[in-house]
């Protein structure tokens, strides 16, 4: 598909490339095993500026555009699914509501160090009775003087163990259900937040997930992020771009499912030749690459549209929805092309299938993702 893409893009990839596979490949199913968040990894991938890539250089970013970010993503997610999500969350859902929503004094303080990666984000929208339904948040904030004042607790929190800048959903009044949640920007270390539970998952286990609690956390006024009362709209658009991060990253499982199952295919022998040529096998992978070629256009055309400024939220959806389900599926398949060798953790195709699985749920459930793009043709 490098077709295309241009030089700048080329090169790009080639460099992520090399860097997932010298820097992440030799300690992914470590870490996974062991659940280290992988910080000499996202050190150095700031050190390369890949934890900002689609952000002005003023404000310490790389400058490149959202497709830049996606070939990133991917090839960082073909090594490391965890890590490509730390990355995905730290930059689609902190940095880019902070660089759209924020004002100059706000972006000139937090995206500097985000965007290099010296601080790493998280986005604080789910609680523990809001998922799908993100109107449904109990976390209030109240003026108070000077000071907003927030209290609550935030569920499923992607990098809330690591996270020194969050952007806080909350309800600023709760007469108005979703037209009254505003945006907040928390830092760590402010009296009255802490990091709660950690939660133990079945895959991207070099993550942290964790909930966010808030007791009279009192932030400055000027913390308030956007407009109040749009924190919804805030949170709608940003999921937006955070469904192309996990398109990405579900491509990047799906490659490396299909990488992983040819060289297998070509090296395993049943009946005095290699499984690679039993038709079974080709029809796999022959589906499998399909498959991930469909996703790939899907997910590449959404992030073209978010470059170009136009509205991309069914095509996001979209996006996110094919691709996860493509990443599911080429796991699978995967270990069945092992066998019984598939489903031991001697081959990372079951690492594969764990950490797929959560791409269909993520930055929307799937079946939320039907709802948005059948809500955009039958209104």
């Amino acid at each position: 598909m490098d077709y295309f893409l241009s030089e700048e893009q080329k090169l790009l990839k080639e460099v992520v490339a090399r860097f997932a596979k010298e820097e992440l490949a030799p300690v992914a199913r470590e870490n996974q095993e062991k659940r280290l968040f992988p910080a000499e990894v996202i050190k150095k991938a700031g050190e390369l500026g890949l934890m900002g890539i689609a952000y002005p250089m003023e404000y310490g970013g790389s400058g490149m555009d959202y497709i830049s970010y996606m070939i990133a993503i991917e090839e960082i997610s073909r090594y490391c699914a965890s890590t490509g999500v730390i990355i995905s969350a730290h930059s689609s859902l902190t940095i880019d509501p902070i660089f759209h929503f924020g004002t100059e004094s706000q972006k000139h303080k937090y995206l500097p160090d985000l965007c290099t990666g010296v601080k790493i984000g998280c986005f604080a929208l789910t609680e523990p009775g809001s998922g799908s339904d993100a109107g449904a948040a109990k976390t209030t904030a109240k003026l108070v003087g000077d000071k907003w004042v927030l209290n609550g607790t935030k569920h499923f929190i992607t990098n809330g163990a690591e996270a020194e800048t969050c952007v806080v959903i909350a309800l600023t009044d709760p007469s108005l259900k979703t037209k009254g949640l505003s945006a907040f920007i928390v830092e760590r270390g402010t009296p009255g937040f802490s990091v709660g539970k950690h939660e133990h998952k079945l895959g991207i286990n070099s993550t942290s997930t964790t909930e966010l609690v808030f007791e009279e956390c009192a932030i400055p006024a000027e913390n308030l992020l956007g407009e109040l009362n749009k924190g919804f709209k805030i949170a709608m658009t940003t999921l937006d771009g955070g469904r192309l991060g996990i398109a990405a990253q579900a491509l990047g499982i799906a490659k490396a499912s299909i990488e992983d199952s040819i060289k297998f295919s070509k090296e395993r022998e049943q009946f005095n030749q290699a499984i690679c040529n039993f038709q079974a096998i080709q029809w796999m992978i022959a589906e499998m690459w399909t498959e991930y070629e469909a996703s790939w256009l899907l997910t590449y055309r959404a992030s073209l549209m978010k470059d170009q400024g136009l509205n991309y939220s069914r095509e996001a959806a979209m996006a996110k929805l094919k691709a996860s389900e493509t990443a599911s599926c080429c796991a699978a398949h995967a270990i069945q092309i092992h066998g019984g060798y598939g489903y031991t953790k001697e081959f990372d195709v079951e690492r594969y299938l764990r950490d797929a699985k959560i791409t269909e749920i993520y930055e929307g459930t799937n079946e939320i993702m039907r709802m948005i793009i059948a809500t955009s043709l039958v209104k």
